[in-house]
């Protein structure tokens, strides 16, 4: 097992679900109350760069298929996180389905927080969570949320977001997120209740104080 198990690494927390079931809320929510001891990363932050194709082909692949994402570099990321390496991490724009230039670069802390559609379905990074979390929530919220949120922040008409959750998003969570369930070491319900926030960061600060990280 990977040494953070042992208590060498720091707690990197998991949060998987499917598309706006409130992962980034909870993954703020975790990472708040430790400050400059924590640290996010997004799994959308690896979005293959798809700059090299039109704008019209790209509108027509699916985003929503784990081989959309570079899994060999968030991986690394990863076991950089656990090793306490400063680590980078890419710039993706979502309007234009490409990266943008350079990339962010952070040092790793004692709790890396990581949310995203797919965290737990590759065993060689599910082994490198020390708690992997998992949020359902129902269908028409999900989609209420997701078009909200993407003709609000990535240039999306109503339209084509009905569209692509028709075509791709709930078929792939079906396929892809879901069985994830499986892996989770805590399964929650949206809404996440502040009761059940609150005994996930005791949980966290618990470990942290037990490794002595």
């Amino acid at each position: 097992m990977h040494e953070i198990m042992n208590g060498y690494g720091p707690q990197i927390v998991g949060i998987a679900g499917g598309s706006c079931a409130g992962k980034t809320w909870l993954a703020d929510r975790l990472s708040e109350p430790f400050g400059n001891d924590a640290v996010r990363i997004s799994l959308d932050s690896f979005y293959l760069d798809r700059s090299y194709l039109s704008a019209g082909r790209r509108a027509l692949l699916n985003f929503d298929h784990p081989r959309a994402i570079d899994w060999r570099s968030f991986e690394r990321v990863l076991r950089k996180c656990a090793a306490r390496e400063q680590f980078s991490v890419p710039r993706y724009d979502f309007a234009t389905h490409s990266r943008a230039a350079g990339e962010s670069v952070f040092e790793s802390a004692r709790l890396v927080v990581v949310e995203g559609l797919w965290l737990f379905r590759r065993a060689a990074i599910r082994g490198l969570f020390s708690i992997k979390i998992f949020i359902r929530a129902p269908q028409n919220l999900c989609v209420e949320r997701r078009l909200a949120r993407d003709t609000r922040e990535r240039g999306r008409t109503r339209k084509q977001v009905l569209a692509q959750m028709k075509r791709h998003t709930l078929p792939m969570f079906e396929r892809f997120v879901a069985p994830q369930e499986r892996w989770a070491d805590v399964i929650l319900e949206t809404p996440v209740s502040a009761s059940e926030v609150s005994q996930l960061k005791n949980r966290i600060a618990e470990n942290l104080c037990a490794f002595g990280i």
